[in-house]
């Protein structure tokens, strides 16, 4: 039976000190590892009943009715899974896992922090034993002006997984780490799915111009209802704005979405925006969606050069 080992501590390769990370986390066969996991479980309950006497036994409630109480009973159980397999459905698009970081960077350490990246992620894009490729890189230039948002795109969780594993046994990539700590005043990373009816997010291209990132966070359990109001809205908007991309999170700040859009200047955005009050429609979507929103975030982003959306 294969035995599978997680090893957290701050381990060093070549001489430089790293931080735990997903480069611990190795991509294993699901099977084998559920099977493991089991094997564990019941040889944990094994051990707790060879150590209960006869009267502990009688005070504990039935397995069945301890469960039921935490988790629901079967019937709920039941519905509460076929829920979340029809959300997977409905929402999710495609095998592709994309993850959006954004690093919040000291003013005075711009330009030594775009040396650092500009290196590094072109190379980890290009590399063939990687499973990934990168969306874009850009600089807010609206919102706060410190802040670069870079998207990659993985081949699913698998693809993540492995990448993390492959970059982190590269000392260029532990080098650009400790670059990087010295450049940002904050890190974040979020896992995001594509939403299904957006059709896949854009290749690779030089349309020129701005970018503009908007961010809704909804309220809890309004996704769905938000997803099939916005599925006929974007029919208005693609007549008169260039898509890029959109996604839902599913790891780090949940009950967000957030879609991106292409534009030759501010100017063309806002034609654009006013072309879509005009189309049938459209006012419809903005009546039912803005009331399922908690917060809204409008940024607009300009590519950098080694972007390959620009």
């Amino acid at each position: 039976m294969m035995m599978f080992r997680r090893g957290f501590a701050t381990s060093r390769v070549c001489g430089i000190k790293r931080l735990p990370s997903f480069a611990e986390i190795e991509s294993v066969q699901l099977k084998e590892y559920l099977t493991e996991e089991q094997t564990q479980t019941d040889r944990n309950l094994n051990m707790l009943r060879e150590g209960e006497t006869e009267k502990h036994a009688e005070k504990r409630p039935s397995a069945g009715l301890f469960k039921s109480f935490l988790y629901g009973s079967n019937k709920t159980q039941q519905e509460q899974q076929e829920m979340e397999q029809s959300f997977s459905k409905v929402l999710m698009r495609g095998k592709y896992v994309h993850e959006m970081v954004v690093h919040k960077v000291h003013p005075h350490k711009a330009t030594d922090y775009l040396d650092v990246v500009t290196e590094m992620y072109p190379r980890l894009a290009n590399a063939d034993e990687n499973q990934v490729h990168l969306v874009g890189s850009w600089r807010q230039v609206v919102g706060d002006m410190d802040t670069y948002v870079h998207i990659w795109e993985y081949n699913g969780y698998p693809g993540f997984h492995h990448t993390q594993n492959m970059i982190h046994r590269d000392i260029k990539y532990l080098e650009y780490l400790e670059k990087l700590r010295s450049c940002v005043r904050s890190r974040e990373s979020n896992i995001m799915q594509e939403f299904s009816f957006w059709g896949g997010t854009a290749a690779p291209r030089k349309l020129g111009g701005i970018f503009e990132l908007r961010s809704y966070d909804l309220k809890p359990g309004k996704l769905l209802e938000w997803e099939q109001h916005w599925r006929k809205g974007l029919e208005c908007r693609k007549q008169v704005m260039e898509p890029v991309g959109a996604w839902f999170y599913q790891l780090g700040q949940l009950n967000r979405v957030c879609h991106l859009w292409q534009f030759a200047d501010l100017e063309h955005r806002k034609l654009s925006r006013e072309k879509c009050w005009e189309l049938p429609g459209w006012a419809e979507t903005t009546h039912e969606t803005v009331k399922l929103v908690n917060n809204m975030e409008s940024n607009i982003l300009v590519p950098l050069h080694f972007s390959p959306l620009k």
